[in-house]
């Protein structure tokens, strides 16, 4: 466990004090990040776990309110106009959000929350949350993520060539990330990924 890597937030961003404390988890596409995020869940049943806004439409199963709160883009633009998003993107022609009064509601009750969010994301939450304590989950190298992607079976050689290309931006900003870990065994990554949350939970100061 890295606990000598801070984060780089924002010099000019004055820090907000929070009796809570917020987690971020961020990973190339492939790494195991969603995997990861469940098993740390399921083992700290008390973190509450922010769903993302979103204006796409609903996927085959999914759960307004469990997989995406679901918005329309008109109130989704209008909430950026008001600064209703700690964190927001638009991906192709689709917003994603993260709502700042759920963070700041719960953050000053004192819970623990956990976000999934990718670099630019955790870029934007840092200048309003600069305490966030931030993870970032590598692959072993870009030809093993290559290897899992084609595994799957899902993606078209050509997506899986954007993947990689995306995923070698975000892994040259992972210094901006307090904790970097490597999942090259998913049942050490789970164990290394509780170990750091464990620190944070027990250590207040």
């Amino acid at each position: 466990m890295n606990l000598q890597n801070p984060c780089q937030s924002d010099p000019g961003i004055a820090s907000t004090s929070h009796p809570g404390k917020l987690f971020i988890l961020s990973a190339p596409s492939g790494t195991g990040k969603t995997t990861l995020r469940k098993a740390l869940l399921t083992h700290f049943q008390d973190i509450l776990y922010s769903v993302s806004t979103t204006t796409r439409k609903p996927r085959l199963g999914e759960e307004n309110g469990r997989d995406y709160h679901f918005l329309s883009k008109d109130d989704f633009v209008r909430g950026i106009a008001l600064d209703q998003w700690a964190e927001w993107a638009k991906v192709h022609d689709n917003y994603y959000g993260t709502p700042a009064e759920f963070l700041d509601t719960q953050l000053a009750v004192g819970k623990e929350i956990l976000l999934d969010i990718d670099v630019q994301g955790t870029i934007q939450i840092l200048k309003r949350y600069p305490d966030s304590i931030t993870i970032f989950i590598m692959p072993p190298s870009l030809d093993t993520l290559k290897k899992r992607m084609e595994a799957r079976g899902t993606d078209s050689p050509s997506v899986i060539e954007k993947r990689l290309m995306n995923a070698k931006d975000e892994m040259a900003k992972k210094d901006l990330y307090r904790h970097i870990m490597v999942n090259d065994s998913l049942e050490k990554a789970k164990a290394e990924l509780i170990s750091i949350v464990e620190f944070y939970r027990r250590n207040t100061d």
